[in-house]
């Protein structure tokens, strides 16, 4: 069994999470979603952060329908 990676690319989370790789670039934009920048170019998702950030946004029961 192969330990989950905890430092996703934003191409391992399009895989994973199936945000697109132009969402993620708004989101970061608008501050809208966790994430590391390494250097000037290099971007990662704590995968923990992620999970958090989902559970965080989930919509349940009636709060879908308003």
């Amino acid at each position: 069994m192969q330990k989950e990676k905890r430092w996703l690319t934003p191409k391992e989370l399009f895989e994973e999470f199936g945000i697109c790789e132009s969402t993620q670039a708004k989101y970061r934009m608008d501050k809208k979603i966790p994430y590391s920048r390494i250097g000037r170019k290099l971007i990662k998702y704590d995968r923990l952060k992620i999970d958090a950030w989902i559970e965080n946004h989930a919509i349940v029961g009636d709060d879908y329908e308003k």
